[in-house]
């Protein structure tokens, strides 16, 4: 029984189609603290703690900016023409 629940919620991707699946087309906006930012944007100095900060990532989660604002965020997907998608 088990293994038929398995195959039922099985994605039909491989790991590396997931991957690609929207890039280039599609990005997202990503909430994140300060504490958060090194890990995701290593080369970003200076962030100072407590703050909230919002990243906009490509499908794959490359990072793309990092700001103080929500809307700068999806104003510049807009700009580069990437659909934008709430992730929870």
């Amino acid at each position: 029984m088990i293994d038929a629940i398995k195959n039922e919620t099985a994605t039909p991707f491989t790991a590396e189609q997931f991957a690609h699946l929207g890039g280039g087309q599609v990005a997202y906006v990503k909430p994140m603290r300060s504490e958060e930012v090194r890990k995701a944007f290593p080369m970003v100095q200076g962030v100072l703690p407590g703050m909230q900060l919002f990243a906009l990532l490509a499908a794959d989660g490359t990072p793309l900016m990092l700001t103080d604002s929500r809307d700068a965020a999806i104003a510049n997907a807009w700009e580069n023409k990437l659909q934008t998608v709430s992730v929870h």
